[in-house]
């Protein structure tokens, strides 16, 4: 048992999850974007907090998460619009914006203070998912997450890939179906899920 790069999200029922692995498929073959989403091992979803933990916690994370999930109802989304930004390497990344209501907020931040006790930031290659080399923008997200995207930073979204994704009739509403801890892949991808709560 060692430590893996980890990520806690909301994984978005199936009709939304279609949409963001079709987004994608036209973002991989206009700008051959690294980001590849898939419904089996490149889970679209919903960002709530990142870092690594040591595997032996499995089952402690999975009564937080249970804990969590009971108290903290978020009820139905909404996908407000498209929203592109430029990372470290100077690429353009684009995501499907979540509005931010008060629900999706205090769950992130439940979520935040109750797997602290478990969560490092403190990553490196080896913890993450897979074979390919990993992009320094990959640790450098893991490991600033709570620093650049908690609590009053927190921005809800769904990443489509890299490229510039083109609108489509928003506002889009979609429930979510899971909350579940995932190991992360390069590019801050979710790929295999270790432990999920039904919501």
């Amino acid at each position: 048992m060692g430590r893996i790069a980890v990520d806690v999200v909301l994984l978005p029922d199936e009709t939304m999850a279609d949409k963001a692995v079709e987004a994608n498929a036209e973002l991989v073959k206009r700008f051959g974007s690294e980001i590849v989403l898939h419904k089996e091992n490149c889970l679209p979803h919903i960002s709530l907090a990142m870092g690594s933990i040591d595997e032996r916690d499995f089952a402690a994370i999975e009564k937080v998460l249970t804990k969590v999930a009971e108290r903290c109802a978020v009820g139905e989304l909404k996908i407000v619009g498209v929203h592109t930004s430029t990372n470290d390497r100077g690429e353009t990344v684009s995501v499907f914006e979540v509005e931010k209501k008060k629900e999706l907020q205090v769950l992130h931040e439940k979520v935040m203070e109750k797997v602290q006790p478990y969560f490092s930031n403190f990553v490196t290659s080896d913890m993450i998912y897979g074979e390919e080399e990993v992009a320094e923008t990959t640790l450098e997200w893991i490991e600033s997450y709570r620093e650049k995207a908690g609590f009053a930073k927190f921005f809800p979204h769904i990443t489509i890939g890299y490229g510039e994704a083109e609108e489509q009739g928003f506002p889009i509403k979609f429930a979510v179906s899971k909350l579940a801890l995932c190991h992360l892949g390069n590019h801050c991808t979710c790929r295999k899920v270790l432990v999920s709560v039904e919501l």
